[in-house]
């Protein structure tokens, strides 16, 4: 049996044709989506969305030889050894296109490096650039120019659907937000590559929403939260690629009141489509994107930056009798929960009395602060001990930008009280990292994995991606062997 070519097919199927309903959310998305151009793109977001790309290679190098990834790597790969889609930093082991793009995505979110979105939570490179990277494998020659479009395209269409949703609400419920959001933002990603038309992208949101899933329990102790966005990287990429061959997906799948998307996901919580299409082109969500200055949970961020500054004001970690901390309740569900021994390194990445006690010993939150030996370590839990969690609920009625508001407050020994409150932690809003800080952590993180000649060859091809006549040229500098970055 032959297989088909698949370009050839695509190119008979996407002739133009529009959404079945084109004044509808699915259908203004789909249209969005299709017409969209690079050069629409403000010369602003093409250059931030190419150092959201650097920053997610660089997690997937650090990831890619993590012992969660290794065990993840043999397991699909004993249950899928054929296929031509290259694996990460793993000297050239290849498997299909939707087994990789899953594993690539477990390195990207191995160590909680990764960005996040702000209001509506998914870790966009995870769920993106595995999608692309598998569909490339298939198309064949992808321009860089078309690689960063699809990657814009799949920034702009997570959050969105996400903020449909309610945003933070849905870890609230105990969904893993961005893994329900997510196949729609590869859908669109990958779907580019593919060439869709707006018919097309309908089908393959379509396709990728029935697929939504991911429970937020992962986070306690099991390995499945690090390849729970992989899921939605695959989905999403299955949808584009059924679609690309005409494969109908569900019609209409926002806007359907039985068994759509946002009826079922949104049931009782007044679900929102007009944010799915809400200034489509003319604000920009990925200028929103946070990328992480701390290896943990986004939404620990702000009590991590509260307790870093009570530490460079002189708190000092033996003279503290108890700490408190106040968050809102997403936050508070997702990570404020009691931490108990033994914990692994998935749950102090989850943990907000974890995090706050390495912030104030350490006075960092990154790869070290995650080894077995700091985990374990008394004078961490001495301090987490001393801590007490609360949800304070007048967060909750905070404008939506201002709801990752966290206080801190330590009582020492003498008995007075040092407290801080931080409503936009580092890297949102205007304390977004900048560009230049972006190449920072790309080299801060890459330098223990990587040769330097193959770390700045990797830097100028990613800052130069609209002028890469080729994407296999970037792949093979990201495939070969990388070091471990933590035994």
């Amino acid at each position: 049996m032959t297989t088909p070519d698949i370009t050839a097919v695509s190119a008979i199927v996407n002739t133009g044709r529009p959404a079945t309903d084109p004044d509808g959310p699915t259908g203004k998305l789909a249209t969005w989506v299709a017409k969209t151009k690079l050069e629409d793109v403000p010369a602003k977001t093409r250059e931030r969305a190419r150092h959201l790309i650097l920053d997610g290679i660089a997690c997937a190098l650090v990831g890619a030889q993590l012992p969660v990834s290794r065990t993840g790597v043999e397991g699909i790969t004993a249950l899928d050894d054929s296929g031509s889609a290259e694996i990460i930093g793993w000297g050239g082991l290849t498997t299909s296109a939707p087994s990789a793009a899953m594993l690539n995505s477990s390195f990207i979110q191995g160590f909680e490096l990764d960005d996040f979105h702000p209001t509506a939570p998914l870790h966009s490179n995870s769920i993106i650039l595995p999608a692309m990277l598998g569909a490339a494998s298939r198309i064949g020659k992808v321009t860089g120019a078309d690689f960063l479009l699809g990657a814009i395209l799949g920034y702009e269409t997570g959050p969105r659907v996400g903020m449909a949703l309610g945003g933070l609400d849905m870890l609230s419920r105990g969904w893993h937000s961005g893994t329900v959001f997510g196949p729609l933002a590869s859908a669109a990603a990958a779907g580019k590559l593919y060439g869709l038309d707006a018919a097309g992208f309908e089908d393959a949101f379509g396709i990728g929403a029935t697929q939504a899933c991911g429970l937020m329990s992962a986070q306690f102790e099991s390995m499945v939260k690090r390849m729970q966005h992989g899921f939605a990287s695959r989905n999403g990429l299955t949808g584009a690629a059924l679609a690309a061959v005409g494969y109908v997906g569900i019609k209409r799948v926002f806007e359907r009141e039985y068994g759509g998307y946002l009826a079922a996901f949104g049931e009782g919580h007044h679900p929102d489509a007009t944010q799915i299409y809400a200034d489509l082109g003319t604000f920009w969500e990925t200028d929103r994107i946070t990328v992480k200055a701390y290896s943990a949970m986004g939404l620990l961020h702000a009590a991590i930056d509260a307790a870093l500054e009570l530490r460079a004001e002189g708190v000092k970690p033996d003279e503290v009798e108890s700490i408190e901390i106040d968050m809102p309740e997403a936050a508070y569900g997702h990570g404020g929960w009691k931490a108990e021994r033994p914990m692994e390194p998935i749950g102090a990445q989850m943990n907000v009395a974890y995090a706050v006690a390495v912030a104030l010993l350490d006075g960092n939150v990154l790869i070290d602060q995650f080894t077995a030996n700091r985990i374990n370590s008394d004078e961490v839990w001495n301090l987490i001990d001393r801590t007490t969690t609360r949800h304070e609920a007048t967060y909750d009625e905070l404008p939506v930008e201002q709801r990752l508001t966290t206080r801190v407050a330590i009582t020492l020994t003498d008995g007075s009280v040092q407290d801080k409150t931080v409503v936009h932690p580092r890297g949102t809003g205007d304390r977004a990292l900048t560009n230049a800080e972006i190449v920072e952590k790309y080299r801060n993180l890459t330098h223990s994995v990587i040769s330097a000649n193959r770390q700045s060859a990797i830097e100028s091809a990613v800052l130069d991606l609209d002028n890469m006549a080729d994407i296999s040229a970037l792949v093979a500098l990201l495939t070969p062997t990388v070091r471990a970055a933590v035994d």
